[in-house]
């Protein structure tokens, strides 16, 4: 898990993807070209959440979210995620 030392403001969320498949269950090796965007990752940085509504995600959890959700950013070299608590789907 990577150390930020961004904030992120209101109700949003940093998440670090998962990595994407490589190979089948059977060992077919996937090309570049052809492998999907990773729709689970982990959480790595949480806003204070807004007035009235307490943020319910914390920093470690494995979440599920929308496959277009979220803006990609890279920082220090490692991609990440900034998305809504909203977009996240659930939490594994």
């Amino acid at each position: 898990m990577a150390n930020l030392t961004i904030k992120p403001l209101a109700d949003r969320v940093i998440v670090e993807p998962a990595a994407a498949e490589t190979k089948t269950a059977s060992g077919i090796i996937i090309p570049d070209t052809a492998q999907e965007k990773p729709q689970k990752g982990t959480v790595v940085a949480v806003g204070n959440g807004k007035k009235d509504e307490p943020m319910t995600v914390s920093v470690g959890d494995t979440v599920l979210y929308g496959k277009y959700a979220g803006t990609e950013f890279k920082y220090e070299g490692s991609d990440f995620l900034i998305m809504r608590e909203s977009d996240i789907l659930a939490i594994i």
